[in-house]
């Protein structure tokens, strides 16, 4: 069945509106002519140029029917399509050299279509997936895109894409949803088509919404129709738990009571909820290893320090609570402890360098020191490198502030910069797994040494000739931001589009603009924030109330998409938290203060305020938050807390604190 839309007499914009509606082929599909009746009716223009389209369905059948409609709209001449959901697809996805398998785009022009390899060149999801549900497509000449709510009056809405060989590109959704052709539930072998109908009565009549979008062919044209759309849902109160004096208290009490450990100084990446599972499955619970950085490591432990020093913890390195007599679990959790516990952490990492000059990649209980998470023998992880030379830099200038130098700190800051600097490209790329024996380059695949250049920047007061090499960084990875496809972040995601690329990219390029004040570093910074704010959640995903999630009423506005390959909401845009308020301030755009409140808002959500919170004890926080069908049903929570979890939380709390300006 196909609609023509209505214009509304007497209005010439309307009119506009129809003729251009009737140029991408508006339709509606999928409903028996015999037994339903359709109308299609189109409102004026939005200030970001989208057209407001409801569809009315009556039911004539004679008795029950289930089935759900399409509504979708296309462009011709699109030889080469970059599509767009955000939080879900980015482009063709998933690089074709990629092993870790999620939904790719396959061009029927170019690749055969391989759904057992998650590749085609159409694709349908189920609305929640998405951090914002809208489809977007580009060609060479402009864009369209679609919007709709998570949930119609059908049920939870679907959103998709498809191409065909002619050229067409089509952008739909479905109410209610279809997944084809297979489903990503987080495994590597796909799962058969989720798929729901409504079940229509006679005489029942439903109305659903869309808008469409007539877009420029710059791939940018996203972000004000997502500011539009966030618009659109902010009518919600924002309803943290704690506010974030208490939440960095919780963080600080957390990270120290149940992830650190004292012989060797570290920060266990993992505490189980469940304690008496623990202690029967040794490993499986508490997992005995911590990176440097990333998911544990040097950023987290100067967040304890940081903090305990805030709270009044002066007493010196060399007294009780620290070394290997320093208090353990069951001992004293005060400021002090916290001081003791986050140096002795970075001790411990910068006293251990590899041969090459850099950090390790992380330390395990079985095997000492080791590589990253790599098959790649004595591979070391740039991003993961860089991220912890980043904050072992600031945690100096922090501890010099209160008169405590720091000399072994800041020699590992200078051994893990020079060597950066040494193996660096003509062309800036900083590469993204180096040896750990000599630092040579095992790979420049992907934007993973992005974050060296926001501690190269950052580390001109100890050596001016940093900046250069941050300079021509920054140069390199700008055509990442540009293209919006920046992806190689995370050590366990191999190359795919990650938020985290995104948190990297604000880090490097309010660094380089902070240093240098060139407005062209500013520039990419914006554009680099809103290519992040594409995984962040801007609407509250409907949870059944049955669920964790729904019984605690969890607001999902302000958590982001871990990736396409890691649909769950996660914590780590805190990392950036001061970087994100500078932006605005520097950029005069409140919407990236909004964000960020709502960033830290959502995560003062499930920090567990007593033993027994959401059945875990004090202190903890979970790693993952599923809003959608992927790795455990929708509306469920990790029951893991992860080093990086609280110490995200930590150090936006505390950031946050040094920003009494802010409303949080």
């Amino acid at each position: 069945m196909t609609a023509t839309p209505d214009a509304r007499p007497g209005s010439d914009r309307a009119m506009a509106t129809g003729t251009w509606l009737d140029e991408v082929g508006l339709t509606v599909d999928g409903l028996d002519p015999d037994q339903f009746d359709v109308e299609v009716r189109c409102g004026a223009e939005s200030p970001a140029g989208g057209v407001p389209v409801t569809v009315a369905v009556a039911c004539r059948a004679t008795g029950p029917v289930e089935a759900r409609l399409r509504v979708s709209a296309r462009r011709t001449g699109v030889d080469d399509p970059y599509w767009l959901i955000p939080g879900l697809f980015y482009g063709e996805n998933r690089p074709a050299g990629n092993d870790r398998l999620y939904p790719r785009f396959a061009r029927v022009t170019e690749e055969p279509a391989d759904p057992a390899r998650f590749a085609s060149p159409a694709w349908s999801f189920r609305a929640d997936r998405a951090a914002t549900p809208a489809v977007f497509v580009w060609g060479a000449r402009d864009g369209l895109a679609l919007g709709v709510d998570e949930q119609s009056p059908l049920g939870l809405t679907g959103i998709g894409f498809a191409h065909d060989e002619d050229g067409t590109a089509r952008v739909h959704a479905d109410f209610p949803y279809r997944e084809e052709p297979v489903s990503y539930l987080g495994s590597q072998t796909p799962a058969a088509p989720l798929t729901q109908t409504h079940r229509w009565q006679p005489g029942e009549r439903q109305v659903v919404e869309l808008c469409l979008y007539r877009l420029p062919a710059d791939r940018h044209a996203y972000a004000p129709v997502l500011r539009e759309r966030h618009a659109r849902y902010t009518t919600e109160p924002l309803r943290p738990w704690v506010d974030v004096a208490e939440a960095a208290e919780l963080a600080a009490y957390g990270l120290h009571r149940w992830h650190y450990r004292p012989d060797p100084a570290v920060l266990l990446e993992t505490a189980a909820f469940d304690r008496e599972f623990n202690d029967n499955v040794k490993g499986l619970g508490d997992r005995e290893a911590m990176h440097v950085a990333w998911v544990s490591g040097i950023p987290y432990a100067a967040a304890l320090l940081a903090h305990g020093r805030r709270r009044g913890g002066d007493r010196p390195d060399d007294g009780p609570g620290s070394g290997p007599d320093a208090p353990g679990p069951g001992d004293g959790y005060g400021p002090e402890d916290h001081v003791a516990a986050g140096a002795a952490v970075i001790d411990h990492i910068c006293a251990n360098l590899a041969p090459a000059g850099t950090f390790w990649g992380q330390w395990t209980a079985a095997r000492g020191w080791g590589q990253s998470w790599t098959p790649v023998r004595g591979g070391l992880h740039a991003r993961t490198l860089a991220e912890a030379t980043l904050f072992l830099h600031r945690a100096v200038r922090a501890e010099a502030a209160h008169g405590v130098p720091r000399p072994a700190w800041s020699a590992a800051v200078r051994s893990n910069l020079d060597v950066a600097v040494r193996h660096q490209r003509a062309d800036g790329n900083l590469g993204s797994l180096l040896h750990a024996d000599d630092g040579r380059m095992l790979s420049w695949a992907g934007a993973a040494g992005l974050t060296w250049v926001a501690a190269l920047a950052e580390a001109a007061d100890l050596d001016p000739g940093y900046l250069p090499a941050a300079r021509r960084g920054g140069d390199y990875y700008a055509r990442f931001v540009y293209e919006e496809f920046l992806h190689g972040a995370p050590e366990d995601v191999d190359l795919a589009p990650t938020s985290e690329d995104g948190y990297a990219a604000i880090l490097a390029y309010l660094a380089l603009w902070r240093v240098t004040r060139e407005g062209r570093w500013l520039e990419i910074a914006r554009r680099a924030a809103d290519w992040m704010l594409t995984f962040r959640y801007s609407y509250d995903v409907r949870f059944d109330a049955h669920t964790l999630l729904g019984r605690y009423d969890f607001r999902s506005r302000g958590a982001d998409q871990a990736s396409p390959s890691n649909q769950h909401l996660h914590a780590y845009g805190l990392i950036c938290l001061p970087e994100m308020v500078e932006l605005a301030k520097a950029t005069g755009d409140r919407h990236y203060l909004d964000r960020t409140r709502e960033n830290l808002a959502c995560f003062r959500q499930f920090v567990a305020r007593a033993d027994g919170d959401f059945n875990a004890y004090r202190g903890m926080a979970s790693e993952r938050y599923y809003q959608t069908a992927c790795f455990q049903a929708k509306g469920m929570l990790l029951t893991l807390s992860h080093a990086w979890s609280v110490g995200v939380l930590l150090i936006g709390c505390e950031a946050a604190l040094r920003l009494p300006e802010v409303q949080w």
